[in-house]
């Protein structure tokens, strides 16, 4: 493989990054073992595959070039490391009995930025039963689908569809044709008119904050986790009552289950309507796309002040309807483009600010991942659940992700250790809301 520049929105996440706030994503797989040394020999396979998977390979290197075109001075580029070790990257563990609790303590720890930022952690059950791997990748190297693709990597093979080539791009670092000059020109211009208009969004978005003090949180550097399995045939039931899609009945559960949350814990959630950024992949389904973030976002008004669990269904559908509408390169939620219209250099200067004003944006993080429907395995051992586990923003205290795999949903929860002590009271609101939901359904 090739080096090549990371994308702007790439860029971006490498540097925002802080000690305190990370900017990994993970997922905790849990698997059911056939034997006592399966978690052994499942870290022995995963060591062994990463070698021949080319993305693993890849680190991230500053950039220093001020005559190339796009330009890359203060830049950063994605190249193959010469003396990779998969063992760098893949620890076993001593047994355990809590699988979460020991991913969230790792899931604190920043991946070494000198070599490719990823890791894989496998933790043995003392049940002797069941292990668990947890995978973290940097932001930088793979959004959530693209995660999920490297981690599948390592699995078992599968009989899957070959993904279609995607056509080739020009090279970076060029310099333009003199002839191109009136294409660039429009193009630059209708770049900034983009720019001003998801600008003026973002501005609107956060003069009208109506949120919770439980959601924002100085930062610690803490992290907890937890996981929640629902049955999909019951979002499935809802929705077919009500209407919408799956993805609007799984929002308004975590609006129900903040709800649930605030009020047990004496915060109250009268006139709280906190803004969720719901994140838009750009990726083409079964097509091989460059490595790094192909995103935008929505952003809507979770409607957790609404005591009605099918009001709040409601309001969460009209909400994603217009943003569909719209399209994900509109409005305040598409804030990600404007990564696309900073300098290399600014991005390396204010990755410290951007990380800051994430807050002032949005207030939780929820989003979707997307899982095979065919049963993963490792080293034989089938895939029972699996957490995709989202990055917590600077000044923020909870991170929401969501996967389908094989008739469940899977929750997966990121606290600020201090700000939310009380995590497993959130996670259990979410399987009451899930129930409410279908009682309200019930003829």
């Amino acid at each position: 493989m090739t080096s090549d520049l990371l994308a702007p929105l790439d860029l971006a996440f490498w540097n925002i990054e802080s000690a305190e706030h990370p900017m990994h994503l993970g997922a905790l797989g849990v698997f059911a073992a056939h034997s006592p040394t399966a978690g052994a020999h499942a870290a022995e396979l995963l060591a062994a595959r990463a070698a021949g998977v080319p993305g693993l390979r890849m680190r991230i290197r500053d950039v220093w070039q001020p005559l190339t075109f796009p330009p890359a001075f203060g830049g950063a580029t994605r190249e193959p490391t010469p003396d990779f070790e998969p063992l760098d990257h893949v620890t076993l563990h001593a047994p355990t009995t809590d699988f979460h609790a020991e991913a969230g303590r790792l899931m604190e720890r920043p991946l070494e930025r000198g070599r490719p930022p990823w890791e894989a952690h496998v933790l043995p059950g003392e049940d002797g039963v069941s292990f668990a791997v947890l995978f973290k990748f940097h932001h930088a190297l793979a959004d959530g689908l693209r995660a999920l693709m490297l981690a599948a990597a390592i699995m078992d093979p599968m009989d899957l569809p070959e993904p279609r080539p995607r056509p080739a791009e020009p090279p970076r670092g060029f310099f333009p044709d003199i002839r191109d000059l009136p294409g660039l020109i429009r193009g630059a211009l209708s770049d900034v008119g983009r720019a001003l208009d998801i600008g003026t969004s973002v501005a609107r978005a956060t003069l009208d904050v109506r949120s919770s003090p439980a959601l924002t949180s100085q930062p610690t550097g803490t992290r907890r986790i937890a996981g929640v399995v629902v049955d999909l045939d019951d979002v499935h039931r809802v929705r077919k009552t009500v209407g919408g899609t799956v993805n609007d009945v799984l929002i308004a559960v975590v609006a129900g289950a903040l709800r649930r949350w605030l009020d047990e814990r004496g915060d109250g959630s009268e006139g709280v309507a906190p803004r969720a950024l719901i994140p838009v992949s750009k990726r083409r389904p079964r097509t091989a796309h460059p490595q790094g973030n192909q995103l935008s976002g929505y952003l809507i008004r979770l409607p957790v002040d609404d005591p009605d669990p099918l009001g709040r269904l409601r309001t969460v559908r009209v909400a994603m309807d217009r943003n569909k509408d719209a399209g994900p390169n509109r409005g305040a939620g598409a804030v990600a483009l404007l990564a696309e219209h900073v300098p290399p250099l600014g991005h390396r200067i204010g990755g410290p600010v951007l990380g800051q004003a994430a807050r002032l944006l949005f207030d939780i993080l929820v989003t979707s991942v997307p899982l095979p429907s065919l049963g993963l395995k490792l080293g034989g051992c089938p895939l029972n659940e699996v957490f995709p586990l989202a990055p917590l923003a600077r000044g923020q205290a909870l991170s929401v992700a969501i996967s389908t795999y094989r008739g469940q949903v899977h929750y997966g929860l990121v606290a600020d250790a201090e700000a939310v002590p009380d995590l497993d009271v959130l996670a259990r609101a979410l399987s009451e809301e899930v129930a409410a939901l279908n009682a309200a359904c019930a003829p």
